[in-house]
């Protein structure tokens, strides 16, 4: 039984992989085969789907449909490109900001809110924007993993591990079973960032363009979109105190804020909201993937992962290495989102038998599944969304073009936010 649960959720990710477009056909076939060779009952179904997830998921969706729309990061944009800056240190700044609002917002709607802005940019003064490109992308899933709600596994890593908004800046000394609390995996994850940038100028200062004001600016429709995300922001980390007494605490914010926002939209009357351009495809197949991941763990592959990586030896340091760059390798070409499901429980069984604590080895997790995706032009969402839009306008983007810049980021940007986690927490 195993086995043949195995073989089903390997057809299932292959299938992610290689027809992203079809996901969710393979995804609930292989339920439906699960139900019909009684694997797993329907009745087990709603046990196995996180619900906090999937209302952090399509609240800060709806949020970032609504930020998109109101043209307050084509502002920002508009104003770094007026400053007299060489074309290197322009594109440098675009994909800081890439970054720093892929912190809060989810990673493809990052690159939706940013790509036409920097595809205007480039056109209007006769440059290159595949190097610009490939930076936005790989900025984007560094720091999607620096907060709770910047990219999917970070939300499943902090429902499924028992981690809130504040967690991840700092992380209070009784969750680590010592006499002090520490840093968050914000710090580290920045640290690459500032590290991996530099190897971003490197590919980016030689890039040449025309310097000149815009003629045309995008004007700002709204500040309520913003004042949104800020307050659910603020919100999330205010409700960490709370979590404990109400579990879906996170969830209920979340969508709130979206939906108070779609209310907004709809009392305007200057434009209808189209539902689909919020991703619901990544919605349901969260919720297939969470049924997957707990066909799983029922008939024990999870715990077999765990012993495999006990079999290596109890060095921890060993084993953390292990962790971290198994998952850069394998999110480099596959969907991390089923593997981090599927790794979290894993560790924290390993880290069970090992008597330690599992949140080093779990924000190693996070790092290398997120950054590993940096390697190739299919290894994240954000990177097929990015080089489709390229692809349109005419644009081709080889496999190598992506990994030379991907490849050099992802080593540096891993090693040292990694190192430094192991540093401070061991």
């Amino acid at each position: 039984m195993k086995i043949l649960t195995l073989i089903i959720f390997l057809i299932a990710y292959i299938g992610i992989v290689t027809r992203r477009d079809k996901s969710l056909y393979f995804v609930f076939c292989a339920i439906f085969l699960l139900l019909v060779l009684k694997i797993i009952e329907f009745e087990e179904i709603p046990n196995f789907i996180n619900y906090n997830v999937l209302g952090i998921f399509l609240g800060t969706s709806i949020l970032s449909y609504l930020f998109a729309y109101s043209q307050v990061p084509s502002r920002i944009v508009d104003k770094i490109v007026t400053k007299k800056y060489s074309t290197g240190i322009i594109f440098l700044l675009i994909c800081i900001i890439t970054g720093l609002i892929s912190a809060f917002v989810e990673n493809v709607a990052t690159i939706m809110i940013m790509a036409p802005v920097a595809l205007e940019f480039t056109k209007k003064y006769k440059i290159n924007p595949v190097p610009l490109f490939v930076g936005m992308a790989i900025s984007s899933n560094l720091q999607g993993c620096a907060t709770m709600v910047g990219d999917s596994p970070s939300i499943i890593l902090a429902m499924e591990a028992n981690l809130n908004f504040n967690d991840f800046f700092y992380m209070p000394s009784y969750k680590l079973n010592s006499l002090t609390g520490k840093l968050g995996i914000f710090f580290f994850v920045e640290f690459g960032a500032i590290l991996s940038f530099f190897v971003l100028y490197l590919f980016f200062k030689k890039e040449k363009g025309i310097h000149k004001t815009l003629e045309e600016k995008h004007a700002i429709k709204s500040f309520f979109p913003t004042f949104l995300l800020v307050l659910t922001i603020f919100s999330l980390a205010l409700s960490s105190f709370y979590q404990d007494r109400f579990q879906y605490f996170p969830a209920l914010i979340c969508l709130a804020y979206g939906f108070l926002g779609i209310f907004w939209l709809i009392i305007k009357k200057s434009e209808k909201i189209n539902i689909k351009d919020i991703d619901w495809e990544s919605f349901f197949l969260l919720i297939g993937i969470f049924i997957l991941v707990g066909s799983l763990k029922k008939v024990g592959f999870i715990e077999d992962i765990a012993n495999f990586l006990l079999k290596t030896g109890k060095n921890e340091f060993k084993i953390f290495l292990m962790i971290v760059w198994i998952s850069v390798f394998i999110s480099a070409f596959v969907d991390n989102i089923p593997y981090t499901m599927a790794m979290i429980s894993g560790i924290k069984i390993l880290c069970e038998n090992l008597g330690t604590n599992p949140y080093v080895f779990l924000f190693g997790l996070l790092i290398g599944t997120c950054v590993g995706g940096n390697i190739t032009p299919i290894g994240a969402s954000c990177n097929v969304v990015g080089m489709g839009i390229l692809r349109k306008n005419g644009y081709k983007v080889s496999f190598v073009d992506f990994i030379k810049i991907g490849l050099p980021f992802s080593i540096v940007s891993v090693s040292a936010s990694t190192l430094l986690l192991w540093f401070i927490y061991k």
